[in-house]
């Protein structure tokens, strides 16, 4: 296996190039749940949220209007486990009647699990309404402050998705400001100390964004405004589409292995490739309580590439679009991003099969390591410039 080198600038080249890994440019170094010291109470500046919510993670990412330091920065597993009827005392900490992401996922045999998102938009409003409110105390401050949320919208979301986030949003923030998810993502991983840089090709600028998600792929041009419906597509593949596909493989290999979802996310993410197989891969399991060792490289390798193919066939719709002015710069600047773009080899193969399929040099980069906050960072970046009438004011 390739591994992909990071980079911290894109140098010119010409032919036949390699995929490259671009280092994306943020307030932190890791997407662990992080918190600052509260400021001094405040009543002239409001609360800034950039928030994605996520199908599977969600990440919300806070900062005084007027500062750059964050004051939050907290990724967290999109579930709400609900106290099971009957359950004893003493089993959920606090006796809680919810719990919340990592939390509930340990205790989950105990709660009743409920997904606020299914493929990106809002399924459950309550459940959504629930989290929402448990990020808004993840970051509490005084009464005095406005709460100010920028919110990434998936490429599919229709009206009726965007009235169930604005009905699970009520009362939660003050304002709120629905901003295209792969816009917040090429936002999120710009570089403004490279923006003069001859070698540099803004992702805000021309860019041709692949976000991968839990539940949906959204493939976007950005061209320097915020895209249209015609700049974007998105596809109801993706990394749960991949763990169905490989439970699906695994069961007919393995007809009495019984592997929970949980089990085959974690296998996916552990050995998830795309191209031909590089070795074996085994997974040790328990199945009716014994140990057992499966091998598994067909069909993660299956479940992986049928991801991939499906992307690139949207994205040649999406290329097809493009005008003859922009199309060759845009094919310099395909950013993944998500968590499906940690799939190994997934950037190699992509650019391969492009320059195999005749495009002009195509040039595919990884957005980074932090690619989880790039929305969220995004999303509090267009806060910032964010224009007072451009606030929506929601009511309870």
């Amino acid at each position: 296996m390739r591994n992909t080198p990071v980079i911290t600038s894109v140098p010119k080249v010409k032919g036949r190039k390699s995929a490259r890994r671009l280092s994306g440019n943020g307030s932190t170094t890791t997407a662990a749940s992080r918190m600052a010291e509260k400021p001094k109470k405040t009543k002239e500046a409001a609360l800034l949220i950039g928030l994605d919510l996520g199908t599977n993670k969600s990440c919300i990412q806070t900062s005084f209007e007027g500062q750059k330091s964050l004051q939050a920065n907290e990724l967290i597993p999109s579930v709400v486990g609900y106290a099971s009827d009957g359950i004893v005392d003493g089993i959920l900490p606090g006796d809680a009647k919810m719990l919340f992401g990592q939390e509930a996922l340990k205790k989950r045999l105990h709660l009743d699990l409920k997904a606020p998102l299914a493929d990106g938009v809002v399924e459950n409003v309550k459940a959504t309404r629930d989290f929402l409110q448990h990020l808004r105390s993840q970051v509490e401050m005084d009464q005095a402050t406005e709460y100010r949320a920028v919110v990434g919208l998936p490429a599919n979301a229709d009206e009726g998705a965007r009235e169930n986030l604005r009905q699970a949003i009520q009362g939660i923030f003050d304002r709120v400001l629905f901003v295209p998810e792969p816009f917040l993502a090429a936002l999120g991983c710009r570089d403004e100390g490279r923006l003069g840089d001859d070698d540099y090709i803004d992702p805000v600028s021309n860019s041709l964004f692949v976000d991968i998600g839990a539940g949906t792929t959204d493939i976007c041009m950005v061209q320097g405004y915020y895209p249209t419906a015609d700049d974007q597509v998105s596809l109801n593949v993706a990394g749960d589409r991949v763990d169905q596909l490989l439970a699906a493989s695994i069961k007919r290999t393995y007809p009495d292995s019984d592997l929970s979802m949980l089990k085959i996310r974690e296998i996916k993410e552990e050995f998830s490739y795309v191209g031909k197989p590089t070795g074996k891969i085994e997974k040790k399991v328990m199945v009716g309580g014994k140990p057992r060792t499966l091998e598994l490289e067909t069909q993660v390798g299956e479940a992986c590439n049928t991801l991939m193919n499906e992307i690139l066939d949207a994205l040649r719709n999406v290329i097809a679009r493009a005008s003859s002015d922009s199309v060759t710069e845009l094919l310099q600047n395909i950013i993944l991003t998500g968590g499906g773009s940690r799939v190994k080899n997934l950037a190699e193969e992509m650019q391969r099969i492009l320059e195999e399929d005749g495009f002009e040099s195509p040039r595919v980069l990884v957005a980074g390591e932090t690619d989880m906050e790039f929305v969220a960072r995004g999303a509090l970046k267009a806060a910032r410039q964010a224009r007072e009438n451009q606030w929506q004011r929601l009511i309870n």
